[in-house]
């Protein structure tokens, strides 16, 4: 018997091993889309309007935006150890509940003190959830279908983040900016809605807690070596790109006069097209090796990368805006390969402290990539890209090519 996970292709593994991923997926879902949600209003609510913002405003939102980043870099191993000793569930849970506590005060203020305050817990919490369940998904799956499951997972959390990006994006348009604060209402019910499908979902599952009497630097010394890192470090650089263009896209676009509404349209079709190619890119890792699928992805970065300075030179003509949707594809496989190889190398018994690295690196990259590219929109305007660009494609170039230059990531054929 197997299940199947929301909107994504069936999973080959037993239901007492599927129904703890459904759980995870469900939570992964709601978490991101809230966090998607707020991402897409959050330069409009701190500043107060929706268009046209200075670059003192533009620099201001992009401090306050970089707090959950932030937040979640500087606690995201310490959650990872928590589950590992601990137990998934715990840690998971009560993230989520975090989260949602943290969304209902945001929707009370507009102090970018107390929202940077606000979104620094809301890193913690956000970085407590993602370690927990990678480690879920890593203790569920063999190397046969991992990347398969991984590809699930990335599916649900990409689709969350760019639906909840959307929903945040027509409701920029749809209600006025004194309104604001109920799209993170929003968020908090979506997360309460997560806790309790997961909570059915996982009910009579045991939690995984596989090192109880291992002190937490020993967790960190094992899940700190050369290969992780090497799995892990591309993320940074792919998380400062996306990082910056989820918090300065939506007022950007709204000043150069497209409509919200087609746009948001335009996005939530994307979300739509990640659950469809991600099982498939994970279920190829499984078959063909992380390594080519992760080197794919990279290509498809560097790509995007290259359009996208070009579209900024020469203006959106049609040509580059459908050679940047076509290189948004291979792009798309790096995930699940990455997001596979890296639970293949990591211990068993500080599995969820390895899953976490991935955490601190896309936290990272959120936050070195909004403080680049708010303080080189700032002092250059849009050229300032530029160097923005080049810096991260530069990056994939070289860790690719170290990646190749390792042995390959232990893999066995899908089955």
């Amino acid at each position: 018997m197997t299940a199947a996970g929301p909107g994504t292709a069936e999973s080959p593994l037993p239901a007492d091993a599927a129904r703890p991923l459904l759980a995870v997926f469900s939570a992964t879902f709601y978490v991101r889309f809230a966090f998607g949600i707020t991402v897409a209003v959050f330069a409009s609510y701190v500043t107060g309007h929706s268009s046209g913002l200075s670059a003192q405003q533009f620099g201001t939102a992009g401090v306050v935006s970089a707090m959950a980043p932030l937040g979640e870099f500087a606690t995201v191993l310490l959650s990872g150890a928590a589950a590992d000793r601990w137990g998934r569930y715990r840690v998971l849970f009560a993230g989520m509940a975090a989260a949602a506590v943290v969304f209902v005060f945001v929707a009370t203020t507009r102090s970018p003190v107390a929202l940077g305050a606000a979104n620094f817990i809301f890193g913690i919490a956000s970085g407590a959830i993602l370690a927990s369940s990678l480690a879920v998904i890593a203790d569920r799956s063999g190397a046969g279908e991992r990347g398969f499951e991984m590809g699930r997972f990335d599916a649900v959390n990409l689709s969350g983040w760019v639906g909840g990006f959307a929903f945040g994006f027509w409701m920029l348009a749809a209600i006025p900016n004194a309104s604001l604060g109920a799209t993170f209402v929003a968020g908090a019910a979506a997360l309460l809605a997560g806790i309790a499908i997961a909570s059915v979902l996982v009910r009579g599952s045991r939690s995984a807690g596989r090192s109880a009497r291992s002190p937490v630097t020993d967790l960190l010394r094992r899940a700190f070596r050369a290969r992780v890192l090497l799995v892990t470090l591309p993320w940074t650089a792919i998380y400062a790109l996306i990082g910056a263009a989820l918090v300065f896209l939506a007022p950007a676009a709204i000043g150069a006069g497209l409509a919200p509404r087609y746009v948001a349209l335009a996005i939530a079709g994307g979300g739509a097209a990640l659950v469809v190619t991600q099982p498939l890119y994970g279920r190829a890792a499984d078959r063909f090796g992380r390594r080519a699928l992760m080197s794919v992805g990279a290509a498809g970065f560097v790509s995007l990368l290259l359009l996208a300075s070009l579209a900024i030179a020469f203006g959106p003509a049609l040509p580059l805006v459908a050679g940047i949707g076509v290189s948004i594809l291979p792009a798309l496989a790096y995930g699940p390969a990455a997001l596979a190889a890296l639970a293949d190398v990591a211990e068993e018994i500080s599995r969820a402290t390895t899953m976490a690295i991935y955490s601190f690196m896309i936290s990272l990259g959120m936050a070195v990539g909004l403080a680049a590219a708010g303080g080189l929109v700032a002092a250059f305007g849009d050229p300032g890209l530029y160097p923005f660009f080049g810096g991260i494609a530069v990056t994939l170039v070289v860790l690719t090519a170290l990646q190749w230059g390792r042995a390959p990531t232990p893999t066995t054929p899908a089955r």
